[in-house]
């Protein structure tokens, strides 16, 4: 370990091997801090934080603050952060709200930029990437590699599929399907995230599936019950297109149009 001297570490944190902690930061009595994770100066860690290994984290990020909610209690909800997350300037993650499984949670090789925020009960699965300012209510689910641009604001309980891009200064108030692309102030769906899926090697074929898809669901039909019958009926089905078709069928906020 390598901790600076003017750190405030309580002896009852669990701070594995090769971590190291930079000045002035402060880390609290319940937090778990996995091998070869580097904190930076004037970083707080409190509540039941656990973090993985190989994690980097900026200057002025707090990590575990209580849920902005007015409900909350000071009960022992949780933050648990993966593996080889890198969290910029001034991030703020908060702990969850005992309305859901009492936790918030990060996956694996995420990348948030400066200043974003990601709200109490939040789910974020891995490789995701949120820009400076990215902004998540509370109960938000994304899934893994989705791209969230500067600026954007995400409502309380939306959903964000795998693989989607939203472009920068949007205000995202339903649910945004997977392998999609969505922007605007009054968000709205631009078509399948073409060169996202590329640049992650998604075949020709599967790709020309979910335009086919796209243009069933969101072009020919005005009721998206008709149109996910139509795709199914009319498309042949592979993994992708099932995990398209199950998210708009399992969506209770609505799906961005």
């Amino acid at each position: 370990m390598d901790i600076h001297s003017s750190a405030i570490i309580s002896p009852d944190a669990n701070i594995a091997s090769g971590v190291k902690i930079g000045p002035f930061s402060h880390i609290g009595t319940h937090v778990s801090i996995g091998r070869d994770t580097e904190i930076a100066a004037h970083v707080v860690i409190e509540g039941n934080t656990t973090i993985g290994e190989r994690n980097k984290i900026s200057s002025f990020t707090t990590l575990g603050g209580p849920p902005q909610d007015l409900s909350y209690n000071g009960e022992a909800t949780q933050l648990i952060i993966g593996n080889d997350n890198v969290l910029r300037e001034y991030v703020t993650i908060n702990c969850a709200s005992t309305k859901e499984e009492w936790k918030t949670e990060i996956g694996n090789k995420c990348y948030l930029m400066a200043y974003s925020h990601v709200a109490h009960d939040c789910r974020l699965g891995d490789e995701i990437v949120m820009a400076n300012v990215a902004t998540l209510g509370g109960h938000v689910s994304i899934g893994d590699h989705a791209t969230i641009s500067g600026l954007v604001a995400v409502h309380q309980f939306v959903r964000i599929g795998e693989h989607a891009f939203l472009g920068g200064v949007s205000a995202i108030t339903r649910d945004i399907p997977p392998y999609m692309k969505a922007a605007n102030a009054k968000s709205k769906l631009y078509g399948v995230n073409i060169n996202g899926l590329r640049r992650k090697g998604f075949s020709q074929e599967k790709i020309d599936g979910l335009k086919k898809a796209y243009q069933i669901i969101w072009r020919k039909n005005v009721n998206m019950g008709k149109g996910i019958k139509q795709a199914r009926e009319e498309l042949s089905l592979f993994p992708e297109l099932e995990i398209l078709l199950n998210f708009i069928a399992a969506s209770k906020r609505g799906v961005t149009r």
